[in-house]
């Protein structure tokens, strides 16, 4: 499926993927202050109920000041997140939203549903050293680098429990022992094909 891209198609990006989220004020800071991401833009709908937040990992230089300009720089800026807010939401008690991944949230039988969203991801030039410092931040781990099958990326939440995937720039490394102590051999994995 690599090929040229057709005329018509030439210049469409993957500009957006929107995330419903419980509380604006905990999102912002989590994708700003702990992924480094900015503010691009944002919009209020108050008459129909919502607010949405782009957030992109690009300098805050190229973000022009005025309104109508940084909205159509954000809709040329390929891979940001908008960050919808459904007003009270924020109030609610407990998770809020479906983050995909066998979750039972929002079901009527409180049964798990299988997910079709998984995670973002995002790439860093030091695995390790990115998730020490998303743990003393104080992020929820769900798989950190050395453990699980696949060593040297890593799984943590959001604050609306939405998975982040962080991987290398380039190809996978590993260090003997990740920042929750555990070491590369091991992680409570089990690699049957190396058993003789």
């Amino acid at each position: 499926y690599t090929k040229e891209r057709e005329p018509e198609t030439r210049d469409f990006i993957m500009q957006q993927t929107m995330l419903r989220v419980k509380d604006p004020a905990a999102s912002l800071a989590f994708y700003c202050d702990v992924l480094g991401f900015n503010l691009v833009t944002h919009r209020e709908f108050e008459q129909w109920g919502f607010n949405v937040y782009f957030v992109a990992p690009v300098d805050p230089a190229s973000i022009p000041s005025d309104p109508e300009e940084r909205f159509a720089f954000c809709m040329r800026t390929p891979g940001c997140i908008e960050l919808t807010w459904n007003y009270g939401s924020e109030g609610e008690t407990g998770p809020v939203y479906n983050v995909g991944n066998g979750d039972a949230t929002g079901t009527k039988d409180g049964e798990a549903v299988r997910g079709g969203f998984g995670h973002l991801g995002i790439t860093v030039p030091d695995v390790y050293d990115a998730c020490a410092r998303f743990a003393e931040l104080g992020c929820e781990f769900t798989k950190t680098p050395n453990s699980g099958g696949i060593k040297g990326l890593a799984f943590f939440k959001d604050p609306d429990g939405y998975l982040i995937e962080v991987l290398p720039l380039g190809s996978l490394v590993t260090k003997p022992v990740d920042h929750a102590g555990i070491p590369v051999e091991g992680g409570g994995y089990v690699d049957n094909s190396k058993k003789k």
